[in-house]
């Protein structure tokens, strides 16, 4: 089977963006591949944020996790911080990295123009800077066949592609160069007031963000708010109608339809908001009973976590070790 591996982020609180773009197809991917799966709080350093709530946000995504389906007797899950393979791997790919590729990365270039002051002075930490080594560390240590990204991670993944491939060439053959895997559906949930932008927690309102756990009359109430336009004719367009188009695209990629399918069956925008809330309250009820189970039984998710860790270790850090031989390291 292939090797995938993929990571997210310890935001606690996922939203549908995430499951439906991701999250939802790690879960088929455990039954088809040799699959590991990272929350990686290591990332989490690169911006500001609270000891304890990153703690918090790391153990709630475990138990989000566990809840939308990840199965640790077919796949591994496990925490970044704590398998040292990836800072080691990290430092050497450092090495065979270049100031100008890192620089040209577009979303350290978005975050620093962000953070940039008055001066010119730039207040973003180097962790930012050097993101996407820790990616391509996170992915190559574990000879990983196929990474499941969104669009906004591509260029992260090409660099990891190019490293590999350059490493490679100069010490020998250590690491396998990884794929992309873009869903082709539901990659790209959109925010619900404003459907021309990537739903988003950096979103000003959580008003058009629908969270996993989000308990189903916030999800009714959401739903019914969400844009549309005055058109009132259900077509899937995601030029001319961006908000209806959005729904049908969730609405798909919870039924596993095709979005013109369904806007055929519908003449008006209530209908159609009315059986997607149904869809997505049916879809999102046993993840959270399951959520509310395991937060109950942390000793469970720990035992996890730990069974997680110690597989993740196994397979990385051959990989190493390789590399730190090829590259003239006793």
């Amino acid at each position: 089977m292939p090797i995938v591996f993929s990571g997210v982020r310890p935001t606690g609180n996922m939203h549908l963006g995430n499951y439906l773009g991701a999250f939802k197809n790690w879960v088929l991917s455990q039954d088809t591949a040799e699959s590991y799966y990272c929350i990686v709080d290591l990332h989490a350093l690169a911006e500001e944020v609270d000891p304890e709530t990153l703690r918090e946000r790391t153990l709630m995504t475990a138990i989000t996790l566990l809840a939308i389906g990840l199965d640790p007797n077919k796949c591994t899950l496990f925490i970044q911080g704590q398998v040292t393979s990836h800072a080691e791997m990290a430092w050497l790919l450092s090495c065979v990295s270049s100031y100008g590729e890192l620089s040209r990365m577009t979303q350290f270039k978005d975050k620093a123009k962000a953070n940039e002051s008055k001066k010119g002075e730039i207040s973003v930490k180097v962790g930012l800077f050097t993101y996407p080594i820790l990616m391509a560390a996170d992915i190559l240590a574990y000879g990983a066949d196929q990474v499941p990204v969104g669009e906004d991670q591509k260029q992260h993944l090409e660099l990891t592609r190019d490293l590999a491939i350059r490493f490679n060439n100069n010490y020998g053959k250590v690491f396998t160069v990884p794929e992309a895997i873009i869903p082709k559906q539901g990659a790209r949930v959109m925010d619900l007031l404003e459907p021309t932008s990537k739903m988003s927690k950096s979103a000003d309102s959580n008003a058009g963000i629908i969270y996993v756990l989000d308990p189903p009359e916030v999800i009714d109430k959401k739903i019914k708010r969400s844009v549309t336009d005055t058109l009132n004719s259900v077509n899937y367009d995601p030029n001319a109608q961006p908000g209806v188009s959005n729904l049908l695209e969730i609405f798909a990629a919870v039924t596993d339809e095709d979005p013109k399918t369904i806007a055929d069956r519908y003449e008006g925008y209530g209908a159609l908001k009315k059986d997607l809330s149904e869809a997505l309250n049916e879809n999102l009820a046993q993840i959270r009973n399951r959520a509310d189970e395991f937060s109950k039984n942390l000793d469970e998710v720990t035992s996890i976590l730990k069974v997680g860790k110690n597989k993740a270790f196994n397979r990385s850090d051959p990989y190493v070790k390789a590399a730190k031989k090829a590259m003239g390291l006793i």
